[in-house]
């Protein structure tokens, strides 16, 4: 097995209080916290980060809290300067709807309705710059790793076929379906900073913190831009330390700190299988929505939100096949597909489950009411499924993910061996009040194992 390499700093440099014009205040917006390749990094853009974090998962932070997250976000920032650098060279643009897509993701996976995220932003006077900025480093970097792997960015079907003859000497074996965050160590022997920061966020995770939120802000591995998601993994793909933890926390719990070659890992389990076998009932939906042209007010609601209603109602009883709810579905303008895709019913939400459990096919649910509309729901068919089959693409796509890993790894320690970084000393001050240290200056980096993980996203 191998391991996660935390990226090294080839050159680094402390700069003097008088270097930057003898600045004294260290809440001063235009502060310069770090210079990468000649490229500033400030206070301003420290705090705006430290900011998206807390307002977008909702919590209240305090300011013990906010302090210690800034000292890693300046870290996390010089990783991403270093990025963006290498993409601008190699001519790597991303997309506005390549960005759009990536927030709806993160709003998606956080059980957020269309663009909430966005306003909730907006409401709290949080520019979305500053989340824009980060997506645009993440889906960059994944073009620039893609590039680099040339013609290995494509699997062959024999590749393919051996690892599926792996995967068949492995059945019987333990998986699990996880997500992370990994926090890199910058000094081996004093990562109590970062052992903090870690414990840091578990308080906020476990207080309620969305991890996909947390992980795609924190966390320093690919698997941040999927919300921390390995997909399924086996045992002996994970480190050792993760594996002793894994095996005995319950499923949906927040780990203590791990510590594993290279920094710590925050792991949370959603499922567990056996390699080859998870049996599973599949529903195949339709829905369709009746969307309102303005948000729900329960005592006053408009005449068209009535009209909405009986509309919903006349569909419950007079719908006997799913064609119908795909008609009835474009007759309203399809604003939600009348096919969502295929559901497995035991990670449907409760109240959904409860519904569709004991629902009849092709019987109709009753409306369902939310703010933004009405939504009636039909079971088309119902199977058994061994969810634990691959197919040729998820173990192409699985192999990909470990290409990328490595080649992440290879990249970032070629870019950072060839970096200049000047820290301000304010800076240090800064990454003190954070509880992490300034790296050191070494002609070997600050040395750390490497650390990859092999995953499947079935």
């Amino acid at each position: 097995m191998t391991h996660r390499q935390r990226p090294h700093s080839g050159t680094v440099t402390l700069g003097d209080d008088d270097q930057s014009g003898g600045m004294k205040a260290a809440s001063s917006d235009d502060q310069i916290i770090a210079i990468v390749n000649g490229q500033i990094i400030t206070a301003r853009d420290v705090d705006d980060r430290a900011r998206l974090f807390v307002l977008s998962t909702g919590l209240p932070v305090t300011d013990q809290v906010f302090r210690r997250m800034r000292g890693q976000i300046v870290h996390q920032m010089i990783d991403e300067r270093l990025k963006m650098q290498e993409m601008l060279q190699r001519q790597v643009l991303v997309s506005p709807r390549e960005i759009s897509d990536a927030i709806a993701g993160i709003e998606q996976r956080n059980g957020m309705s269309p663009n909430m995220l966005r306003n909730k932003l907006a409401e709290d006077g949080m520019s979305l710059t500053t989340l824009v900025d980060q997506l645009r480093v993440q889906i960059g970097w994944m073009q620039v790793l893609r590039m680099n792997l040339g013609p290995a960015s494509r699997v062959t079907p024999q590749q393919i076929a051996q690892r599926e003859k792996g995967l068949q000497k492995d059945a019987g074996k333990a998986q699990y379906f996880m997500s992370e965050v990994f926090i890199p160590v910058l000094d081996a022997l004093h990562d109590q900073p970062e052992r903090t920061f870690t414990e840091t966020i578990i308080a906020e995770l476990r207080k309620g913190a969305p991890f996909p939120l947390v992980a795609a802000q924190f966390s320093q591995d690919p698997s941040a831009l999927e919300g921390g998601s390995l997909g399924w993994v086996e045992e002996d793909r994970l480190d050792p330390e993760v594996v002793d933890v894994i095996r005995q926390m319950p499923d949906q719990a927040i780990s203590n700190p791990i510590r594993v070659p290279g920094g710590f890992v925050i792991a949370t389990v959603h499922q567990r299988r056996t390699v080859g076998k998870q049996m599973a009932t599949v529903l195949n939906l339709r829905q369709v929505f009746f969307p309102f042209t303005e948000p729900l007010n329960p005592q006053m609601p408009t005449a068209k939100q009535r009209d909405a209603l009986q509309g919903a109602i006349h569909l419950m009883q007079t719908a006997h096949d799913c064609k119908t709810m795909e008609t009835v579905n474009a007759q309203q303008g399809t604003v939600r597909p009348s096919n969502p895709g295929l559901q497995v019913e035991s990670q449907l939400q409760p109240a959904i489950k409860a519904i569709l459990g004991k629902l009849p096919l092709n019987r109709a649910t009753r409306p369902m009411v939310s703010p933004s509309g009405i939504v009636v729901l039909m079971v088309c068919s119902r199977e058994q499924r061994n969810l634990a089959q691959q197919s040729p693409g998820q173990v192409a796509d699985q192999m990909m993910s470990e290409r990328i890993e490595q080649a992440a790894q290879q990249l970032q320690r070629s870019l950072e061996r060839r970096a200049v970084i000047t820290v301000r000393k304010a800076g240090q001050r800064l990454a003190s009040q954070g509880q992490a240290k300034t790296p050191n200056t070494s002609a070997h980096g600050r040395g750390a194992s490497p650390r990859a993980h092999h995953r499947s996203h079935s």
